[in-house]
């Protein structure tokens, strides 16, 4: 485990009675790429603004890079990056004219800035329209500017908030790469987006927040297993011919639950991955075994079933 650069302890939140964030105790550790999902009303939103330091926390703790987002508003902004859903920049500036202008607010030397602007538009593809007027950009290159933005303080961590929305399928894919860029580079990561199957492409965590609560926290494959129930393995083995009797041979394979047989394909529910032992019991018992995996849980799966609980 590294070191947690959001922590927060009952963090909660109440608007006239009615509790938007409700105790949410959460880390996020150096270098995570953290998918936050809930939906509208879920508390998301409130949460980030109080990471942000941009709403005060009606009781518990909350720590950004080990500063206290209320009462030190400047360091945390230092410390952070934030590209919100709909990006703004001055419309009649350059792209390269506002990232000077965010480089001059974080106290970045110009000579610096001007290396890093540089070579930040070419990164983020940009280079060939550094010099023409944002408003004349589309939503994709807004968003690609919005992450030279992020990028050009060299922040520790980066809130992303539905960031490829609106965007065209091929510059979603781009947008996906600049933010798994970023990650390697050791910038933390938190994504929100409902687009799920973007989020379980770059995140190896999520945390799942429901009426204020957090009801799911964990890496994807253990709350997929933990959805399938009791926290087990769902592996899919094929042979060629299969026969019922093959069915009562991987029963006695030991820590199988339970096996349920579709043509040629036997579904297999297990305590832990049995591959190897289910393998060789099919092999040993005459058949051919074409072929083995374990079942890949679908993030919107796991989503389902977790937001349901709340």
């Amino acid at each position: 485990m590294g070191q947690p650069v959001v922590e927060t302890t009952d963090l909660t939140k109440v608007y006239d009675g009615f509790t938007a964030v409700d105790k949410l105790n959460l880390r996020i550790d150096e270098g995570e790429m953290f998918g936050f999902l809930g939906a509208n009303g879920a508390g998301k939103t409130t949460t980030l603004l109080m990471l942000l330091g941009l709403t005060e926390p009606t009781s518990g703790s909350v720590r950004v890079g080990g500063k206290d987002p209320t009462r030190e508003p400047i360091d945390v902004k230092r410390l952070v990056g934030y590209l919100p859903e709909r990006v703004g920049f001055y419309e009649d500036m350059t792209a390269r004219q506002n990232l000077f202008y965010t480089a001059e607010l974080n106290r970045i030397r110009r000579a610096e800035a001007a290396e890093r602007i540089g070579s930040l538009l070419g990164t983020v593809g940009l280079s060939e329209v550094a010099d023409h007027p944002v408003n004349t950009f589309s939503r994709g290159m807004k968003q690609r500017l919005g992450i030279a933005d992020i990028w050009i303080k060299e922040p520790r961590l980066a809130f992303l908030d539905e960031p490829t929305t609106g965007i065209d399928p091929n510059g979603v894919d781009d947008i996906l790469k600049l933010i798994s860029d970023m990650g390697k580079k050791g910038i933390t990561i938190i994504f929100c987006s409902h687009l799920l199957p973007q989020v379980q492409k770059l995140c190896s965590r999520v945390g799942i927040l429901a009426k204020g609560h957090l009801v799911a926290d964990g890496a994807i494959d253990r709350l997929g297993r933990e959805a399938a129930g009791a926290g087990r393995y769902r592996m899919e083995a094929e042979v060629d011919a299969a026969q019922p009797a093959i069915v009562d041979v991987i029963r006695r394979v030991e820590g199988v639950r339970d096996v349920e047989m579709t043509g040629n394909v036997l579904g297999i529910t297990a305590d832990k991955d049995l591959r190897g032992q289910i393998s060789r019991a099919i092999i040993d018992s005459g058949a051919l075994l074409v072929g083995m995996r374990v079942e890949e849980y679908s993030l919107e799966r796991i989503y389902k079933r977790y937001s349901k609980e709340a």
